[in-house]
């Protein structure tokens, strides 16, 4: 009975999503205030009925409903609880059901939370927001339908693909799915304004934390799948540049470069065309990533489904939105009129160059990602676009937007002069530079990945302490410089929290890429071998058995001048009704480095596959996707952002400009 209930409110949020679209936009087009304020009660009505929809989707996992054709496909009675949970969204249907709850959940925080909203934009964009829930809740129940029942139940499910079950995947979907549908709101702001005709410094700023929430949840769900990939896989690489891996990205990059430029609108009431623009762009990269993942058109083993036909719906979806939106776009652009001027050296021109900079490197990241396809589809010839490729065309934006963070913060608005912006900064490159060579001096050659690294870390990190120490106002006593920093609006401080997790991050891959050691032999029970100084010894080799796996598990001693490190115990498991296997990396995590062993097969001519990999400052790149995150978290509490916008600029809503 639960189960049909859940159908009924699937069916019962759709005819409600189409509510919210009709009747607000209606209602703002003829002036209607009744007609406007239904969108609220539209969107909280649909959020609430999805949730219970996929409350009672949860429920049919956990008691292992088996009448459910989903449950059979993706469960099994012997799973782990949190993996039952986790099957829900384990899935094509079930992920495409939290997507739409997601989706709602967004249109229901901004009927609560944009009470001081213009009644006619809030009315738009929740009829924006509706649009894209009757798009997706339509492909969900006609094609997806996560309540299909059989006629003939099983005794037990198929359970779902062992690489899902893992703490890291059951957690790294919802994540990524609060940042690929939050950029709709984005995308809902930016068709509401093109629809009026107007975006000024409170659609700049009331922009701002639903695309600084999108891009913290992408942040965060990125940084979970690189970590599961990391251990779970065993491959000891943390990004492969996979298709999806890239489809979650290039998102993640286009938010960055929208979170930078509705600034300038904010603050200068600039750049409203490009903003636009990316706002489109965001969300549109969102509907391809899930076009990526559940189409079958590119190979990867985070895909949810391989059904083309499924693809094409999802195809259509993303043309008739980016298509309408573009349209839009190309006939209102040019009454977004610009009204701040800027010298070529300003804050302004720091912002323009950072945003040039993201949009061209995911602009490379697509057509990396899509190439073998046109190649395939056009040329008939099967090509791959691999690591190297995407390793030498990404890296120099990388580079380039490292050198310009602390010089465009320290600009000021509307003019600069080069040598007042760089005085204070002299210290912070001259040390940068020295903490460069030094790295290079202790590597004793090679390459010069790590020293660059070194330097351009050293420079954000350096710059961001002396963008705050600026602000305190320097030479003016201890106290002074205390409290101003004290009473800094704590999206400054989110600002240089983020770009020093940047920082790290960027420090971490360099040197994990230029310093990594691997050792891969075959190897003896009891045998012992050195690797960068490690002495490695491969006790006993036995099998286990696991509440829904069985496993190879190596014990494997590590000691270095005597000293008694580690020991860790790899697997390689096998899951007899999935039957499919996995690699269980073991790891032994430091501060400055990883001890990386994995288990592989034993050998026709005795003993066992063994790889190990010492992998300098790994945990650092997980680290500054924290910091970052936590950057993000400090500059969404800012008092500017939970305050509604508009208020303070109310006496303008009934100007002649409007």
């Amino acid at each position: 009975m639960i189960i049909e209930l859940g159908h009924f409110a699937l069916i019962l949020a759709l005819l409600l999503a189409i509510v919210q679209t009709i009747v607000p936009l209606v209602g703002a087009s003829r002036s209607w205030p009744g007609a406007m304020a239904a969108g609220g009660p539209a969107a909280n009505g649909q959020f609430f009925c999805l949730l219970f929809a996929f409350c009672a989707l949860t429920y049919g996992f956990v008691t292992s409903d088996f009448s459910l054709r989903l449950v059979v496909a993706n469960s099994h009675t012997d799973k782990p609880m949190i993996y039952k949970v986790s099957g829900v969204w384990g899935n094509h249907e079930g992920s495409m059901l939290l997507w739409c709850v997601i989706l709602a959940l967004y249109a229901s925080l901004a009927a609560i939370f944009g009470t001081n909203l213009r009644e006619s934009l809030k009315a738009r964009v929740l009829g924006v927001q509706g649009a894209i829930s009757v798009a997706f809740l339509s492909f969900l129940i006609f094609t997806s339908n996560p309540f299909e029942r059989l006629a003939a139940p099983p005794l037990n499910g198929r359970d779902l693909n062992p690489l899902l079950q893992d703490p890291g995947l059951a957690f790294h979907p919802p994540f990524l799915y609060l940042g690929y549908v939050g950029l709709s709101m984005a995308f809902s702001f930016a068709v509401a304004a093109l629809i009026e005709g107007r975006v000024d410094a409170a659609w700049g700023r009331w922009v701002r934390p639903w695309t600084l929430a999108a891009w913290l949840f992408l942040t965060v769900g990125i940084a979970l799948g690189s970590w599961w990939a990391y251990y779970e896989l065993g491959w000891g690489g943390f990004w492969f540049w996979d298709p999806v891996e890239n489809a979650s990205f290039m998102p993640w990059l286009i938010a960055a470069a929208l979170l930078h430029s509705a600034i300038v609108v904010e603050k200068r009431e600039a750049l409203k065309s490009w903003t636009i623009l990316l706002a489109i762009l965001a969300f549109g990269f969102s509907l391809i990533g899930a076009f990526i993942v559940r189409s079958g058109v590119l190979t990867s083993v985070h895909a949810f489904a391989n059904d083309p036909e499924r693809g094409v719906y999802l195809l259509a979806i993303t043309g008739v939105f980016m298509g309408g939106a573009l349209t839009l776009y190309a006939l209102r652009a040019g009454a977004m009129e610009a009204k701040g001027v800027f010298g070529l050296l300003s804050r302004e021109s720091a912002l323009v160059a950072n945003n040039v900079l993201l949009a061209v490197a995911t602009f490379v990241v697509f057509v990396g990602t899509i190439w073998p396809l046109v190649a395939e589809l056009a040329f008939d010839r099967k090509l791959s676009v691999g690591p190297p490729f995407f390793d030498a065309a990404f890296t120099p934006f990388m580079v380039a937007i490292a050198a310009l963070l602390p010089l465009g913060s320290l600009m000021p608005w509307k003019r600069a002069r080069l040598d007042r912006v760089f005085a204070p900064l002299r210290g912070a490159l001259a040390l940068s530079i020295a903490t460069g060579a030094l790295v290079w001096a202790m590597q004793t050659g090679g390459s010069m990945l790590a020293p660059i690294g070194a330097v351009l870390a050293s420079w954000i990190v350096l710059g961001g302490l002396v963008d705050l120490s600026v602000r305190a106002g320097r030479g003016k006593g201890l106290s002074k410089q205390f409290q101003r920093l004290r009473n800094l609006p704590r999206a400054d401080w989110g600002k240089s929290i983020s770009h020093a997790g940047f920082g790290v991050t960027l420090f971490g891959i360099c040197a994990l890429t230029a310093w990594q050691v691997e050792d891969i032999r075959v190897a003896q029970e009891g045998e012992t071998f050195d690797v960068s100084g490690y002495e490695i010894t491969l006790g006993d080799v036995y099998q286990i058995q696991g509440p829904n796996y069985e496993a190879t598990r190596a014990v494997m001693r590590i000691t270095r001048d005597g000293r008694d490190v580690a020991t860790l115990v790899p697997e390689k498991r096998y899951y007899p009704v999935a039957r499919m296997p996995t690699t269980e990396a073991a790891i032994d995590n430091g501060f400055l480095r990883d001890l990386y062993v994995v288990i592989g097969d034993p050998q026709e001519s005795g003993g066992w596959a063994v790889r190990t990999y010492v992998k300098p400052f790994a945990n650092w790149i997980w680290a500054g996707c924290i910091v970052m995150a936590l950057g993000g978290c400090l500059s969404l509490s800012d008092r500017r952002h939970r305050v509604a916008a508009g208020a303070s600029r109310a006496p303008r809503a009934a100007t002649p400009a409007e």
